[in-house]
C-alpha cells in the first residue's frame, strides 16, 4: 500500500526545509509548532520577494524549530534567532511586498534580521512574515473554484512527488553517465512510496485516514531543481532531462515533476511519516 515517506516544512520561501516525522495539515499547508509552511519570505529593498534561481546561496539558510523560536544558520555565520509571537499590530512595522501577482502587507522584520539575512544571501534584503489580515488565495482555474489560502507559496498549500517518479529521472539521468540528484532538488512538503513513477499526475485524491489531499494542478519546474541544495551552486541541471519527456500540454507545455495539493478535509490533523495513504486514481 503506499505510504508517506518524507515530510518537509519550509518556513522561509526559498531557504532550506526542516524535515519532519509528523506535521499538522492545514488549508495553507503543512505546519509543525505553530509555525507554518513559507510564513516567511526574504524580499528586496522594493518588497519584491527573492528565490534560489536567482539567489541559490538562500539554499544554506538553513532553519530550525527550538523552544518557541524559528532559528536560523548560515555557513560562516552566528546563528539568528527570530521570535515566533506575533508582534503587536498595533505598532508593529508593516511592508507592501509581492510573491507573483499578489500584492499584500506583511510584517517587517527589525534591522538585526535584515542585516543577518543580506549578508547570508549576498545581496540588500529584508525578511518579512506573512501578516494574519493579508489574503492569498490560489487560483480558481486549478481549485476548482474552491477558495483556497496560501501564505507565500508559489501558488498552492503543498506538493506531492513520488519516490518512484524521481528513480524513474535518476534512471535516465544515470543511463547517460550522470549523477543521480536528490529529491530536495524538487522540495516536495510530501513524499510518497509504493505507487509508480507519475502515478500522482492521474490521481483524484489521497486519503489520510480522515485527511482528504486532492491533487489541483501540475508543477511546473523553473531552473531550481539545478541548484544544489548542499552547495548553493548551481549545476548538475536536470531540465534538459526533463525536457524530453515531462513537457505538459496542461501548462501549455511547461516541464512538470510533482503535483500541487490542497485540502479537501481533515485540518488540524496530523501526517505521520509511515502513514499509509489511498490513492483514488481520476480515471
Amino acid at each position: 500500500m503506499p505510504t508517506i515517506t518524507e515530510l518537509t516544512l519550509y518556513p522561509i520561501k526559498s531557504c532550506a526545509g526542516i524535515p519532519l516525522r509528523e506535521a499538522t495539515v492545514t488549508a495553507t499547508g503543512l505546519s509543525h509548532d505553530f509555525i507554518y509552511d513559507r510564513e516567511w519570505m526574504v524580499v528586496n529593498d522594493q518588497g519584491q520577494f527573492l528565490t534560489q534561481r536567482e539567489h541559490p546561496r538562500m539554499a544554506l539558510i538553513q532553519p530550525s524549530i527550538q523552544s518557541e523560536k524559528l532559528v536560523v544558520r548560515a555557513p560562516g555565520m552566528l546563528p539568528l534567532e527570530i521570535p515566533l509571537d506575533l508582534p503587536d499590530p498595533a505598532s508593529a512595522a508593516t511592508l507592501q511586498v509581492q510573491v507573483w501577482d499578489s500584492v499584500l502587507n506583511a510584517y517587517d522584520c527589525d534591522l538585526t534580521t535584515a542585516t543577518w539575512f543580506s549578508n547570508a544571501v549576498g545581496t540588500p534584503c529584508r525578511l518579512v512574515r506573512f501578516h494574519p489580515d493579508a489574503q492569498r488565495l490560489a487560483s480558481k482555474k486549478w481549485t476548482g473554484d474552491i477558495d483556497v489560502p496560501t501564505m507565500f507559496a508559489d501558488g498552492y498549500p503543498m506538493l506531492l512527488i513520488s519516490a518512484a517518479s524521481l528513480e524513474d529521472l535518476n534512471g535516465r539521468l544515470q543511463a547517460q553517465g550522470r549523477s543521480s540528484i536528490p529529491m530536495n532538488r524538487f522540495r516536495p512538503n510530501i513524499v510518497m512510496d509504493g505507487i509508480e513513477a507519475y502515478e500522482e499526475d492521474y490521481a483524484e485524491s489521497f486519503d489520510i485516514g480522515s485527511i482528504r489531499l486532492k491533487p489541483v494542478k501540475p508543477c511546473p519546474r523553473c531552473p531550481m531543481p539545478s541548484v544544489d541544495q548542499a552547495t548553493g551552486q548551481f549545476g548538475p541541471d536536470p531540465m534538459d532531462i526533463l525536457q524530453t519527456y515531462r513537457a505538459n500540454p496542461l501548462v501549455d507545455g511547461g516541464i512538470t515533476f510533482g503535483m500541487n495539493l490542497i485540502l479537501l478535509s481533515g485540518e488540524d490533523q496530523v501526517l505521520r511519516v509511515g502513514d499509509e495513504v489511498e490513492l483514488s486514481l481520476a480515471f
